[in-house]
């Protein structure tokens, strides 16, 4: 099975494709999503659901899954990112998957083993767990470990009777 994992965001969105063959995964790609910050608000959103739309006919997934929204000290920011968070959820929805979702903490607590993990310890965990590797930065490294939290999360459910 093929996953995508993404990272939201309006200015970069990370996202990582892995296979999943029963317990064994392998990465696939990853990369980074940007928006120019000089455009307006509704032309960065369009960019982002192109190139997401991109991403998926490049890679064709059989499910997703999304980092949830964390809320800012910001208003305008977690609303921003919230938005593009919006345009990702419709860009995996009109692909005709249904995104996971999951919280940042389950993710890191999935991948290292802690919930109040650094991006640091994230990105070492998903080159021991993907080996060969080479990410596209940090925005990409959480991107793969939504996947590869979805990856579990599947495999979980299928074991349930």
């Amino acid at each position: 099975m093929i996953l995508l994992g993404l990272d939201p965001g309006l200015g970069t969105t990370g996202w990582g494709v892995i296979r999943a063959e029963g317990n064994r995964l392998s990465h696939v790609a990853n990369g980074r999503l940007k928006t120019d910050s000089a455009e307006p608000l509704a032309r960065r959103l369009s960019h982002l659901d192109s190139m997401l739309a991109a991403v998926i006919a490049d890679h064709q997934p059989q499910a997703a899954a999304v980092e949830e929204v964390f809320v800012n000290t910001n208003p305008q920011s977690t609303l921003k990112l919230g938005q593009a968070r919006g345009v990702i959820l419709l860009g995996v929805a009109r692909a005709g998957i249904e995104p996971g979702e999951y919280a940042s903490r389950l993710v890191k607590k999935a991948v290292v083993g802690v919930g109040g993990a650094e991006k640091v310890q994230v990105h070492a965990m998903i080159a021991r767990l993907l080996p060969g590797v080479v990410i596209d930065g940090p925005d990409a490294a959480d991107a793969l470990a939504v996947a590869i939290t979805h990856a579990h999360h599947l495999a979980s459910a299928r074991r349930r009777p």
